[in-house]
């Protein structure tokens, strides 16, 4: 027994259950060439797909390591258009990048009637979100089967919720954008506004509509926010002050011809244009064609000055009225004696101006005026502008009507540009609405002489002196100027002695000239603190004085110690009396007893003209006075 147990072979634990190394299934024939061949198809398989994802694996190894990339910009070319960068309507700022207008994205409403199922349903359910739309006009629309008809423009974030929750089949929605413009009625009549496609329907929107429509870059304009805000000001209280029915202001800069403040009143918000009144869409700085009156003296003597022959100290004789045919010239306050240049305009002498343009004679006033731009199209970027109106025949009378600013008819603008010549050292330079780049050469061509740009100066500024625009002074600021007060055309043809346009173009500081201010009242009325005077220097000349009170520090111009003791004109007439240059210091100083007594030249003045208590309204006599009618 024991010997059969040392046959046995040992084993390991549980080594007595271990699976048989031995096959237990044995195939043979047609069983073992199909699994054969199973086999061989499931190897060949793998392999194909190891190669398939080792060559992508090679290719992107290849076109993120290998390459920078230009195969792939190829390719997406090559299998698209490219589209080109879609831009919104340019915004418009103001000089200093203050914005005036932008767009806002909003939703059209449209809907297409053929998919509509109810038209009186939808359309009674939409007037209920949408109240300001009326029921037959939106029915009209939803049983027209037009395929695609606009219900509402513009719609706000809240009303395109209420309009969706309705449900309607066949409306829908349009994405759009909004015009607006964040400074309201501030830029209206130079801004403009676009129409219900965001087109340009007027002012810069429409003149700069092509640019604003296919450049992002804004559009900077020279206006500036702080001058045009404090412009309107000014002029609303001027034209509330004085009744007046309306009126325009301008502010320019006579070096680059920009406008930093153009304002006309009444004006309306921008996003109305459509329903605004006439009134109020009206540009009277740039469309409005007015005769001027007597600033026009300022370029009748500016002509006589610049003609070389005729000296600022030549005197002309204002003793008794001009008489051509049945057509009689007078002055409202006659002196009733002989009047150098200074004075004629000091004391606004149409007879004065009138002979001095007889003087010139009408070809060379024609000329002149042409120079200055007084009878071309205003050239300023917006499309409304006026054309200047002027006899076709010019004939003796109208040389010396229009010496004084009657008979001819010019926008303000005209007046501000040709005015900035005459101070600037007489350089015309075009007005522009737009900001002109730092370094930028500016246009401009020589129109008169230093020699008379000085005189000129100098002769306005003693209008504010001791002339008829002492109370458009701006204590400290040097200001020059002159009034002017012109009756208004009838429709029957006449000149109405009761309705007056005034005005008073000025510059400062007039020891070097900055800037232009231009102001003109509709129809202002005489009040209790005028004495009843309605005229240019109890009206207009104080509104433009309190422009430059409020614009000057804006514009970095402070007031000047010496500044209301600045006359050159003393200097200047005592340099033509000796028949010398004029000093080199004539603008920069104060006149001082050691320059020795000047030639005459101190008018008496009206009261009334100067902006003072008239004699006949202190006695309670109601008698109509101006400081000139001309």
């Amino acid at each position: 027994m024991i010997s059969a147990m040392k046959r046995r072979a040992f084993l390991y634990p549980g080594e007595e259950i271990r699976l048989s190394r031995s096959p237990k299934l044995h195939l043979h024939g047609v069983a073992k060439h199909a699994v054969d061949v199973g086999r061989m198809r499931l190897f060949v398989t793998a392999s194909l797909f190891c190669v398939a994802f080792a060559a992508i694996t090679g290719r992107l190894v290849e076109l993120m390591v290998m390459t920078d990339g230009g195969e792939v910009e190829f390719a997406r070319s090559a299998s698209a258009p490219v589209v080109e960068p879609q831009f919104g309507r340019a915004d418009i700022t103001d000089r200093n990048g203050v914005l005036i207008a932008t767009n806002l994205p909003t939703v059209n409403l449209f809907a297409d009637a053929v998919k509509v199922p109810d038209a009186a349903a939808a359309a009674a359910k939409i007037v209920t979100v949408l109240p300001d739309l009326a029921y037959e006009d939106v029915f009209k629309k939803l049983s027209s089967n037009q395929r695609f008809v606009y219900l509402r423009r513009h719609l706000t974030p809240a009303e395109q919720v209420a309009v969706n929750r309705l449900g309607i089949p066949g409306v829908d929605f349009e994405n759009a954008e909004r015009r607006t413009y964040p400074q309201g009625a501030l830029f209206a009549h130079a801004i403009g506004a676009t129409d219900f496609d965001n087109h340009g329907a007027a002012g810069v929107e429409k003149a700069f509509d092509e640019q604003l429509r296919s450049n992002a870059k804004p559009l900077a304009l020279s206006l500036d926010i702080r001058v045009q805000n404090a412009v309107r000001d000014a002029l609303a209280a001027g034209i509330s002050k004085f009744h007046a029915d309306a009126g325009s202001a301008l502010v320019m800069n006579v070096h680059s011809g920009e406008l930093l403040a153009m304002v006309s009143l009444p004006d309306f918000d921008p996003k109305t244009l459509a329903t605004a009144p006439e009134n109020a869409r009206f540009n009277r700085a740039t469309l409005g064609l007015y005769e001027m009156g007597s600033t026009f003296k300022l370029f009748t003597a500016a002509m006589a000055l610049d003609t070389g022959y005729i000296p600022i100290d030549k005197r002309y004789d204002a003793t008794q009225p001009i008489k051509v045919g049945r057509f009689t010239i007078s002055d409202s306050h006659p002196e009733n004696r002989w009047l150098s240049v200074p004075e004629i305009l000091m004391l606004s002498s149409n007879i004065g101006a009138a002979k001095m343009a007889l003087d010139v004679g009408t070809e060379t006033q024609k000329a002149f005026l042409r120079k200055l731009g007084l009878m071309s199209p205003l050239p300023l970027e917006l499309p409304e502008t006026g054309t200047p109106q002027y006899p076709s025949t010019w004939r003796e009378i109208n040389t010396i009507t229009i010496s004084y600013g009657h008979g001819i008819s010019v926008t303000p603008v005209h007046v501000a540009t040709a005015v900035s010549a005459l101070v600037n050292g007489g350089i015309l330079i075009p007005p522009t609405i737009v900001k002109r780049d730092t370094g930028a050469a500016i246009p401009g061509r020589q129109v008169v002489s230093k020699k008379t740009s000085d005189s000129m100066r100098a002769i306005m500024r003693m209008i504010v002196l001791e002339g008829t625009g002492k109370q458009a002074a701006a204590k400290g600021y040097m200001v020059g100027g002159k009034t002017g007060s012109a009756e208004k055309v009838t429709r029957t043809g006449g000149y109405s002695k009761s309705s007056l346009r005034t005005s008073f173009v000025s510059a400062f500081p007039m020891d070097a000239p900055q800037f232009v201010v231009l102001v003109i009242l509709d129809e202002p009325q005489g009040t209790k603190e005028t004495y009843n005077f309605a005229t240019a220097g109890w009206n207009a000349a104080p509104t433009a004085g309190a422009v430059i009170a409020k614009v000057a520090p804006l514009l970095g111009v402070y007031p000047a110690e010496h500044g209301e003791t600045f006359a050159p004109l003393p200097q200047l007439l005592m340099a033509e009396h000796k028949g010398t240059d004029l000093a080199a210091d004539t603008f920069t100083t104060a006149p001082t007893p050691d320059d020795g007594p000047a030639p005459s030249f101190k008018p008496a003045m009206n009261k009334a003209d100067a902006g003072q208590v008239p004699a006949v309204a202190m006695a309670g006599n109601g008698a109509r006075a101006s400081d000139e009618i001309g």
